[in-house]
């Protein structure tokens, strides 16, 4: 899942990008704002995506994003077009000139979620077990499962039991490619090969159950 901010002081523009964002379930609007300056440190440190307008009031939008010190992704969203060569040193995503429609819209974010996922999945845990340390890369993870008071962490090339939860893992890899698919299992989607009825397939080599419960957002995520 991606978290986003819009920042557009126009009411209409605002409408238009919310319904747009709630078109694609990879998207989750964490907030709006009408300028930069309300926009609360805490929530922009959540935030993976910025639609950013440049006519803002106080700081136009390529001012706001200069003065961030670790940003978010940008993706402009503008009536004006002289303002590209400059946002595009200041290395956004994309240049959306109003009125744009969805499938631009689609387009860039799209572009984002390739980046996004390709960071996320550089991710690299440290895990303890048997008196060793590994070194696990989350694209290397097949699925985890829930074992009483311990966790499979499942490989490409191993298996390791390790002392923790799967809640806490879930809240580890919720921004990843990773889903929790039954209440003993969280799987990484981007292995999965097929699901036939209440299965999921891994890598032609693994079988695992989803839970009922779990079922719609599996298949949702599969077909992505």
């Amino acid at each position: 899942m991606i978290n986003c901010l819009i920042l557009e002081d126009e009411q209409d523009a605002q409408e238009i990008l919310e319904t747009y964002v709630s078109k694609l379930n990879y998207l989750n609007l964490i907030g709006k704002f009408e300028s930069g300056i309300d926009v609360p440190p805490s929530l922009l440190k959540k935030a993976d995506l910025l639609f950013l307008d440049i006519q803002l009031p106080e700081l136009n939008g390529i001012q706001y994003l200069r003065s961030l010190g670790n940003p978010p992704k940008v993706i402009v969203t503008t009536a004006y077009d002289q303002f590209a060569i400059e946002a595009f040193e200041v290395e956004v995503i994309d240049y959306l000139l109003k009125p744009f429609s969805f499938e631009r819209f689609l387009k860039a974010t799209t572009r984002l979620r390739r980046i996004v996922t390709t960071i996320q999945n550089t991710a690299t845990y440290f895990v303890y077990a048997d008196k060793t340390t590994y070194k696990i890369k989350a694209s290397d993870i097949l699925y985890l499962k829930a074992e009483v008071d311990y966790v499979k962490v499942k490989t490409i090339k191993q298996e390791i039991l390790i002392l923790d939860s799967l809640k806490n893992w879930n809240e580890k890899l919720e921004e990843h490619t990773f889903l929790r698919v039954h209440r003993s299992y969280i799987v990484n989607m981007e292995k999965v090969d097929k699901i036939s009825k209440n299965r999921l397939f891994l890598q032609n080599t693994e079988c695992l159950p989803i839970g009922a419960k779990y079922k719609e957002a599996a298949i949702a995520r599969f077909f992505e």
